[in-house]
């Protein structure tokens, strides 16, 4: 490399997955270069109405599409790859490497959404080196995650290495035998590491995160247990549970029904690959079970986390088209609620039970560990990869801070240390890190028909909230009524009469027209209509909040006429209310 290159200075953009858990998106530019890290998605909130998923905004990258030169994908989870398929409809990525496992995934969502022409994908494998542009050179480093084919990347850039971790435990007794390339961290720390960015979801849990082996026990107790059908939930992307769940369903000779797309999609493409090792024979459909003994079946469904549309969501609530809990099945959650999902888990748990299921969860039962190390393993990759400079990713605030004090306390300096948000601009040479700016970093929200607007969702909130008023006008060119305008409510809760309130809108309206209808007229016979919609919907705002002591969502619909100008009797006319109904 040139000496102007290495006297250039490297940024790295994280635009999703700090002060939160979701939506991983990380850009490292160098000159006119970019390449992204993983391209994730998160779940909407409660009050997030008729929103599908969350993704982080990408104005920054729309901006900057010449530049893209690849996509480094770090494993399958869909906080890290569940973004992309969306991405490609607004912009191209060149090629995207990525692991096999996850690729087959991602290969069926691009194909879905219509965008598989706009990229290429390359399947990499342990200690595979791409190059994407002049600057930048990845390595993959397998580690160790509640997925399999999972890595760490070594990105080598004209400043120096920087390692991503991904995310990542040090397992050392993985399910299907991949062990974490520990050696190769090491290599890169004796060599020199200018910078590392380390997940952070564990750095308040003290010790070592178990192996993913250790809930083989657990669960092997709960199927010994079981008398009648047994429904297991997990991640769908949790591959090795997922295989511990066939092992322990052949062991106890039970028939496997798997449920939800997801999850069938999953255990096809790792079968393909060989991470689940299973015979034929363990799968059968759901109606072939009903022929077997209750304590033969095991279904495996997805809605872990109470997701609305999931399979055991719609389970607790009685909506599933074939499956119906009855007395004596036992439902276990085999997983822990991310953060903000909670409720929704402890809600379902609850149908469950009120419909006569025992349900098994907890992190008391032995039947789930983490994918993410805790502080030791945290620890052990600090010491390992022994970096100049440390930047947390991948966690809430709290953790952010934890982890940068684990650092500090092992050697790093805190002026070497920097915590950063989303859309902040890390600058790096090879003597300095600092943030320097900041790019767009707010949220796009993705509902059926695509990307829904900030006023879109505004609307939502006010109709969840306090309801709607429409009131629909009719008005001929000379800006008098034709009829009576029409005025309904709905979903607002008023202690006012409508017979009181109707009457106050209409005069208003005729106010508006008999004083303020000339500043509409633009030539003679030539009127703004949109203009004088716009002023007479914000006076109908404002006299329905004071009238109601609400904010409910105010649509005036204007419809023009070129009838003349007719006698109409108004009976509304009889008994004008002179005075505000608001105390």
């Amino acid at each position: 490399m040139s000496q102007n290159q290495e006297q250039g200075k490297l940024k790295i953009i994280p635009l999703g997955g700090l002060h939160e858990i979701g939506k991983n998106t990380c850009i490292f530019e160098y000159d006119d270069e970019i390449i992204l890290v993983d391209a994730g998605l998160a779940f909407p909130t409660e009050g997030m109405h008729g929103i599908n998923i969350v993704l982080p905004d990408m104005t920054y990258l729309r901006e900057n599409r010449h530049k893209i030169k690849a996509m480094i994908v770090t494993h399958g989870h869909e906080d890290h790859i569940g973004g992309i398929a969306y991405h490609l409809k607004q912009f191209d990525v060149p090629i995207i490497y990525g692991p096999k496992l996850a690729l087959a995934l991602l290969q069926d969502k691009l194909e879905e959404a219509g965008v598989a022409n706009r990229t290429k994908l390359e399947k990499v494998g342990p200690r595979s080196i791409v190059r994407a542009g002049s600057s930048f050179e990845v390595e993959y480093i397998r580690n160790t995650h509640s997925m399999a084919d999972s890595f760490t990347v070594a990105i080598r850039t004209p400043v120096g290495v920087v390692i991503h971790t991904g995310d990542f435990k040090i397992d050392h007794t993985p399910v299907d035998g991949e062990t974490f390339d520990l050696q190769r961290l090491a290599e890169y720390g004796e060599k020199g590491v200018l910078c590392l960015l380390s997940d952070s979801t564990n750095a308040e849990v003290p010790g070592y995160t178990p192996s993913e082996a250790s809930v083989y026990p657990g669960l092997d107790r709960v199927f010994a247990q079981a008398q009648g059908r047994l429904m297991l939930t997990t991640f769908a992307s949790s591959v090795h549970r997922i295989n511990i769940a066939l092992q322990l369903a052949q062991k106890h000779n039970r028939k496997v029904v798997v449920v939800g797309r997801s999850m069938l999609n999953l255990i096809a493409h790792a079968r393909n690959l060989g991470y689940i090792k299973c015979p034929d024979d363990v799968f059968e459909q759901f109606k072939a079970t009903r022929n077997l003994p209750d304590n033969k079946v095991l279904i495996l469904t997805t809605g872990s986390q109470g997701e609305t549309l999931a399979a055991m969501t719609r389970i607790s609530r009685g909506e599933h088209p074939h499956i119906r809990i009855r007395q004596g099945d036992t439902v276990v959650f085999s997983a822990n609620p991310i953060p903000g999902n909670t409720i929704a888990v402890v809600n379902t748990i609850d149908r469950l039970m009120m419909l006569g299921a025992n349900v098994i969860y907890g992190r008391d039962k032995g039947i789930h560990v983490s994918g993410h190390g805790a502080q030791e393993d945290q620890k052990m990759m600090l010491s390992l990869v022994r970096p100049k400079f440390f930047v947390p990713v991948h966690g809430e605030h709290r953790m952010l801070i934890k982890h940068a004090s684990m650092a500090q306390a092992m050697g790093i300096p805190a002026e070497n240390t920097v915590i950063v948000q989303n859309g902040d601009i890390i600058e790096l040479s090879p003597d300095s890190i600092g943030v320097v700016g900041k790019v767009p970093a707010g949220i796009e929200l993705v509902d059926q028909a695509g990307i829904v607007h900030e006023h879109v969702m505004q609307a939502r909130q006010q109709l969840a909230e306090d309801g709607v008023v429409t009131i629909a006008a009719a008005v001929n060119n000379e800006g008098q009524l034709l009829t009576v305008p029409e005025i309904n409510l709905r979903g607002v809760v008023t202690k006012v009469e409508k017979s009181l309130l109707n009457p106050l809108i209409i005069r208003a309206i005729e106010r508006f027209l008999e004083e303020r209808w000339d500043e509409f007229q633009i030539t003679t016979g030539e009127t703004n209509w949109s203009g004088l919609r716009e002023e007479m919907e914000t006076t109908l705002k404002r006299l329905v909040k004071r009238e109601l002591q609400s904010e409910p969502l105010v649509i005036f619909m204007l419809q023009r006429s070129s009838e003349p100008t007719t006698t109409i009797t108004r009976t509304y006319r009889r008994r004008r209310p002179t005075a505000s109904l608001a105390r």
